[in-house]
């Protein structure tokens, strides 16, 4: 089960963290992959790795605010597969603020990278795979997309990370007609290399015993299950579908 072999895949935010495990993960299925990022020389490094693993990889720098970017990225993987069968919409970013604090930019910046990007690169690699009437879309969350907290203000984040969940019904309703399903995954406090020194101070070792049920953050890979399972064609069936991989924080 779960083999990606000439599938290809797309995936954003791809140069570091949780892209770029996502995007070994699919290469080890067998999937071929195209990694976007704007670090065009991390890209041509995860390349090289992505290669060695006997598949091809195309890595296109891309600004996921920029339509330019988008639609030029999308041009290029369809002239070198033809086809893109799975979606994931990996990147982004944030500037934390309060409601009571938070200005236009900080609103706007976060909404137009976290939210309107998914819009955007949806629209691109969607209008691929309507032609060859196959996709599998996977817009990345957030748990809080789900819930509010308590640790940090971060009023945008939540609201554009909500959005995602709700787009991601919205487009799997409409697209379905197509055979293209749309899911998401909701992670919760992830490894990463921008992470990790925050994630294992002893202040928020103590916040995570008393609000995550399994008391860690995930380790690397812990995510790549859930991709691989929506990624594959055993997943036919599963569309609209909000899975939160999160350690039970939003269970509680």
């Amino acid at each position: 089960m779960f083999n990606l072999k000439n599938r290809v895949a797309v995936i954003t935010g791809a140069s570091s963290g949780l892209g770029k495990q996502m995007a070994k993960a699919f290469a080890e299925q067998g999937a071929d992959v195209v990694i976007l990022a704007r670090r065009i020389e991390k890209l041509e490094e995860l390349k090289e790795e992505l290669e060695a693993k006997g598949v091809k990889c195309l890595a296109v720098k891309c600004d996921v605010t920029s339509t330019e970017d988008i639609n030029n990225a999308a041009r290029l993987t369809k002239e070198k597969f033809g086809k893109v069968d799975i979606l994931v919409n990996n990147a982004g970013a944030s500037k934390d603020n309060g409601v009571l604090d938070m200005t236009d930019d900080e609103w706007d910046f976060t909404i137009a990278t976290d939210l309107t990007s998914v819009f955007k690169v949806t629209r691109a690699f969607a209008n691929i795979m309507k032609e060859n009437n196959y996709g599998r879309i996977i817009n990345i969350s957030s748990m809080y997309g789900l819930v509010g907290n308590t640790a940090i203000s971060t009023v945008a984040y939540h609201s554009s990370k909500g959005g995602v969940v709700n787009f991601t019904r919205a487009v799997a309703a409409e697209l379905a007609k197509h055979n293209i399903t749309c899911n998401a995954i909701c992670p919760g406090y992830f490894e990463t290399e921008l992470t990790k020194a925050v994630l294992d101070t002893n202040e928020f070792q103590a916040y995570m015993k008393g609000t995550v049920p399994m008391q860690r953050y995930g380790k690397e890979g812990e995510l790549n299950a859930a991709a691989i399972f929506l990624a594959s064609d055993e997943a036919s069936y599963v569309t609209g579908a909000v899975l939160p991989v999160d350690g039970g924080y939003t269970c509680v």
